[in-house]
């Protein structure tokens, strides 16, 4: 006893000790615990802060805009600290500058950063130059909402301006619940004093909209006057009152005509009610009861490290409590987005498989070693499982898929512990049946309590370094290895302190007093798998042989990608239960034509049986995803940007995955877009961190106009190239624009200043906010000024409004204007103070991988002749250093992060191996003995990409997940074998005995332990993104683990045969 080593020693102590229970039952209250307060949602939250700075510049040309603000502003924005990109858009009179910060910067530290250039930097344009003050809007994953609740009614009565009247009286109960963020409503046209002017009625009176404006201002004001003070009490004086409805407005008046006031209802009609509509929401109906009824949305986001699932379910509880009362019994309030119920449906889903695995790895251990290993075994791995979800929620977890997927995925390797141990005191029962199990379990954990440990160790190393991928994938997958890196620690801690005190009170003395049959049958097969390559005549040959076998084996297996039987992708897509339909019209297209395409849209969508219903959202975004937060959708506004968020009916209930049915019904959309000239594109949730889109063009040149030429010619060879869809570019298709030039020197001439033109013309055209009524509503409602509806659209009417002249006469405005036609601006992009055009596209088709698409279109781009007469350079890592020399091309979207990602993964496999063979050096004393270990690692793609070809699937990160677990893991059943003939030998047994010896004994616990890994795996199979991950481990452990039996003791024999330590039979 005395010769035990550190962990035959703490197995000594705890096997006997009094507070073991009392450690086992405290892992298990943590882990309940962590199951009660763990944060449920559905994706991990990724710390990715980005920011829209608004840079005002009324009247400025895209030119102007891009010069004087957008290039000065990026120049300063750059300044920032951990700063990803700094990206910009230069429109006609506004600047739109976005700031993306590096994945995992804390919100607060890089918005304080932000806030504090911005400010302190004001002086960086001229104050007289006419750039507005800067607007700073940030945006984050708590913006996204985790709840959508759609008012609509089939009530004919019943407007969208109704509607968003309930919404608005809804919001404030609903902030009321606690974890709720920001509450805000799409859709509704607004509430306003709407004052229809009459420029005859205005002519008449000798009235211009000047007048109208500073009449509504000047009555709209209320003062504290002051105090009177009076019998000793002091009296507050205000003078007023303010406007506070529609009949008010009515009688301000607005001037005098042969000495009788003129009210404003003498000139315009007064009536509170809606604005003009400049959006449209709907809710539409689908199958037999297909409808479209007027809706509005309220959008809920939740607040940062709230549980998704009751912030949900509380919202729900109040929605159902304001029945009757705030919400009317004919508005109907469908929830739809909740993503607190898929968070929670995906949670249980994963739990259950939790179970399911866990149990069936419990099941394999009663099989092969009898029912008490295997209570014990299971008892270790519920313990493990337990603990190690407290460490998940001590690090800042939630409990998401991919948290759940790691705990999953690591059934296999947490168990490992806990089976080598028990195995091994099995085995010591048979081979010592007197001894009591207080004098075999210490000596039995300390013959494998070394190799133990190291193997943990190189599992450990081979999965950590996986933490530190940069990028947006880092974050995102980064509880896999955190988690199932805690989880190996923990367990090996349970395997050596709780297991050897459970087979102590568990396991029967005497038990497995005879070697079983199946361990005489084992003995047997190797023996006659080893006979050949002993032998001293024909195993040099026989063994040579063995090795042309595996090295053809794995030349074929990297030969599957090359040849097209197996796709490489990022990530394949998951069956969600939602899809978006982004329709892009022409430039200049009314939002009533954009609402009608989206209603040929619904109607189509209404008929497809797998859609439950949908919300049409014209002029205005959808509520945003995590996707639209990177894509910046809720940037797109005005009339010819429409949007249908499709729901579909449950997974449960239709055959098809949602990829599956929005590729067919993609081409049906796309067709009815075409005879509106619409671009429509599909835009599905994507399974990992989103891009602008899958695959993305960037065209870099000296000229704007160059750029264009080129984003035309790589657009056209996008659109030829088959499984490329959805194609699209930043330019926009030229629509009409008028120019209204003033003639100032007539305008001077008569006392007329340009800003009042503009402020009259401003006024007819979109109306004019003269000043706001000062009623108890909780938004506040403007007093606008504007033409009728049915005058908007008329230049006459809008030319005979009339401006005063210094002398007092009034002046129509066509004599004070001449007007231009053209085209609107061109808007021009930045990005990293390089000027850019983007063409955009999406991949489908049998591969459905943008990379195939991306370098299928690279013989035709090559033939692209530039504007300056060169060839179009391509790029595929960063941007041309000089793009002024010629026009290029640089490969971002989905590429760019698959780059980014599989090279920090592959960076982390070498890290991982480097530090596996440390681990093997500093164990076993030796620089060969670990390269002899470590053979088996490229064995395991022999099982990989075969398994993928076998299965049809994608070869994706997950996947590559999959292989270096699997660098761990097979290293680990090395370790047990190489470990094993050193202590036979060490004990006298002759080198050739002692590598078969080797294989017969440590056959059990490898095979055990790589089937309860196999187990742990099958479970993940059928979830669309993990299954690469299940297939790497299932196949790479399948075939690894069989060949490592046989080759390890092999190679070892081969490599120190002629060692004269081993000649001898003692171990090196």
């Amino acid at each position: 006893m005395n010769t035990l080593g550190h962990s035959g020693r703490i197995a000594r102590f705890f096997q006997t000790a009094q507070i073991t229970p009392l450690l086992a039952l405290v892992a298990f209250l943590l882990g309940v615990f962590a199951i009660f307060v763990t944060p449920r949602e559905e994706e991990p939250q990724i710390n990715v802060t980005m920011a829209n700075v608004l840079i005002p510049f009324p009247g400025a040309s895209v030119r102007q805009v891009e010069q004087q603000v957008a290039i000065p502003a990026e120049q300063l924005l750059s300044q920032i600290a951990n700063v990803e990109h700094v990206t910009s858009v230069s429109r006609p009179g506004m600047a739109i500058m976005t700031v993306q910060f590096q994945v995992g910067v804390p919100r607060t530290e890089a918005l304080v950063r932000l806030y504090d250039l911005v400010h302190s930097k004001r002086d960086w344009l001229p104050a007289s130059l006419g750039v507005q003050e800067a607007i700073v809007k940030p945006k984050g994953i708590e913006d996204v909402p985790i709840i959508a609740l759609t008012l609509w009614s089939k009530n004919p009565q019943s407007a969208a301006y109704d509607l968003e009247r309930v919404a608005h009286g809804m919001e404030a109960e609903l902030k009321r619940v606690k974890g709720t963020r920001d509450i805000s409503t799409i859709g509704g046209p607004g509430r306003a004093i709407n004052i229809e002017l009459d420029p005859a009625r205005l002519a008449a009176n000798g009235l211009t909209v000047a007048d109208l404006q500073s009449s509504l201002q000047a009555v709209n004001l209320g003062l504290p006057a002051g105090e009177l003070t009076r019998a000793n009490q002091s009296i507050a004086i205000d003078a007023g009152p303010f406007l506070q409805d529609a009949r008010a407005v009515s009688e301000v008046v607005v001037g005098v005509r042969a000495g009788k006031p003129v009210f404003m209802e003498d000139v315009a009609k007064v009536r509170d009610g809606a604005l003009p509509a400049s959006a449209y929401v709907w809710h539409g109906q689908t199958g037999k009861d297909a409808a479209e009824y007027p809706a509005v949305t309220i959008a809920i986001s939740k607040q940062t490290g709230q549980n998704a699932v009751a912030v949900a379910d509380a919202v729900k509880q109040r929605v159902a409590e304001l029945r009757n009362t705030l919400i009317p019994a004919d508005v109907e309030v469908s929830m739809t987005r909740n993503y607190g119920q898929t968070a929670d449906d995906k949670a249980k889903k994963l739990i259950q498989k939790l179970l399911f695995a866990t149990a069936s790895v419990v099941a394999l251990v009663f099989i092969a070693l009898g029912r008490r290993e295997a209570a014990i075994v299971g008892t270790a791995v519920i313990l493990t499982l337990t603990v190690t979800l407290f460490a998940s929620w001590a690090w800042g977890f939630t409990l998401n898929r991919v948290s759940l997927f790691a705990l999953i995925f690591s059934i296999g390797i947490l168990v490992d512990d806990a089976i080598v141990v028990v195995e091994n005191i099995h085995r010591h029962q048979t081979l010592f049946p007197d001894q009591s199990l207080t004098d075999i379990i210490p000596a039995a954990v300390d013959e494998v309590g070394g190799p133990t440990i190291l193997a943990t160790l190189t599992v450990i190393a081979a999965l950590l370094p996986m933490a530190f991928v940069s990028g947006l994938m880092g974050p995102y997958m980064s509880p896999i290895p955190i988690n199932a890196s805690m989880g190996m620690l923990l367990s090996l801690a349970i395997a050596f302190i709780v297991t050897p005190w459970l087979a102590r009170m568990w396991m029967k003395p005497g038990h497995g007093k005879h070697e079983s049959k199946v361990q005489k049958k084992i003995a047997n097969i190797f023996a006659r798998i080893f006979r050949p390559f002993l032998d001293e005549r024909k195993g040099r040959v026989n063994g040579w042989k063995l090795t042309l076998v595996i090295f053809a084996l794995i030349a074929m297996s990297i030969a599957l990608p090359v040849l097209g039987w197996v796709h490489l992708k990022m990530l394949p897509f998951d069956n969600k239960s939602e899809f978006q339909v982004v329709v892009d019209m022409p430039a200049g297209s009314p939002v009533e034509k954009t609402a009608a395409v989206l209603r040929e849209l619904g109607a189509y969508l209404s008929q497809v049986p797998e859609v439950a219903d949908y919300q049409a959202y014209a002029g205005t975004a959808a509520p945003i995803n995590f996707n639209g937060l990177v894509r910046q959708y809720y940037l797109r506004t005005g009339g010819e940007a429409g949007d249908l968020q499709v729901n579909l009916v449950d997974k449960h209930h239709r055959n098809e995955q949602s990829h599956a049915i929005a590729s067919r019904l993609r081409p049906a959309l796309q067709q009815i877009g075409q005879r509106f000239s619409a671009n429509v594109k599909i835009v599905e949730v994507p399974p990992g961190p989103p891009v602008l889109a899958a695959i993305v063009a960037e065209i870099y040149g000296p000229t704007e106009e160059g750029r264009q030429q080129v984003a035309k010619a790589v657009r056209a060879v996008f659109n030829k190239t088959g499984g490329v869809v959805d194609v699209d570019d930043s330019s926009i298709v030229n629509a009409p624009r008028k120019v209204l030039l003033v003639d100032q020197r007539k305008a001077a001439s008569l006392g007329i200043s340009q800003a009042a033109i503009v402020t009259t013309l401003r006024a007819g055209l979109h109306g004019d906010a003269a000043s706001y009524l000062h009623d108890e509503s909780r938004y506040a409602t403007a007093m606008q000024l504007q033409l009728p509806v049915s005058e908007q659209g008329s230049l006459d009417s809008l030319l005979n409004l009339n401006v005063r002249s210094a002398q007092g006469k009034l002046v129509p405005l066509r004599e004070l204007v001449t007007i231009s036609d053209t085209v609107r601006e061109q808007p021009v992009f930045h990005k990293d103070g390089l000027a850019v055009n983007y063409v955009t596209a999406d991949m489908a088709g049998a591969t459905d991988s943008p990379l195939y698409g991306m370098f299928a279109m690279r013989g035709e781009l090559a033939k692209i002749i530039a504007p300056d007469g060169g060839k179009l350079q391509e790029f595929f890592i960063q941007a041309p250093s000089d793009p002024y020399r010629g026009y290029s091309l640089k490969w971002d979207g989905e590429w760019q992060i698959t780059y980014e990602t599989f090279r920090d993964m592959g960076a982390a496999y070498a890290v991982g191996l480097v530090l596996i063979y440390l681990l093997v050096v500093a164990q076993f004393g030796s620089y060969l003995t670990p390269l002899i270990i470590m053979a088996p690692i490229p064995l395991t793609i022999i099982g990989v990409m075969p398994g993928h070809a076998l299965l049809g699937a994608q070869y994706t990160a997950t996947s590559m997940i999959g292989m270096i677990a699997l660098a761990g893991i097979i290293v680990r059943n090395s370790i047990l074998l190489v470990d094993f003939i050193r202590l036979q030998l060490s004990a006298g047994m002759a080198f050739r005995e002692a590598v078969v010896s080797s294989a017969i004994t440590r056959a059990q616990p490898i095979v055990l332990t790589g089937f309860a890994a196999m187990l742990g795996a099958f479970f993940i199979l059928d979830d669309p993104i993990f299954n690469g991950l299940a297939i790497s481990l299932i196949f790479g452990i399948l075939v690894s683990t069989l060949l490592t039996l046989v080759v390890i003791p092999l190679l070892y024999y081969r490599t120190y045969k002629n060692h004269p330590d081993f000649q001898q039979g003692v171990s090196s």
